[in-house]
């Protein structure tokens, strides 16, 4: 997979990375809660769930810099502006939610 440069694979990767933030932050923090109750806690808090939004997208910083560092740069584009989409959605949840 790191072999391949272009803009969807990128998309994709930055789109489901943050994925796997939401469900570490889940199985660390949460894991006494069912998944139903996380989600619940999750929308009644809002300022936690920006927060969550935001931890989650460490991973994306990790595979943007495994990527940038592999002069994939079509790739990390690709991540960079997933990345870009969640932090507004992140913006949006804390001001406006």
């Amino acid at each position: 997979m790191l072999k391949r440069d272009n803009l969807k694979l990128g998309l994709v990767l930055g789109f489901l990375a943050p994925l796997i933030g939401f469900t570490a932050y889940y199985l660390t923090r949460f894991r006494l809660f069912t998944v139903k109750e996380y989600l619940q806690v999750l929308l009644m808090e809002k300022s936690l769930l920006s927060g969550v939004i935001s931890l989650s997208l460490i991973v994306n910083a990790v595979i943007f810099t495994i990527y940038i560092n592999t002069q994939k740069d079509k790739t990390a584009s690709g991540i960079f502006i997933a990345t870009c989409i969640y932090g507004v959605l992140a913006l949006i949840f804390k001001w406006f939610a």
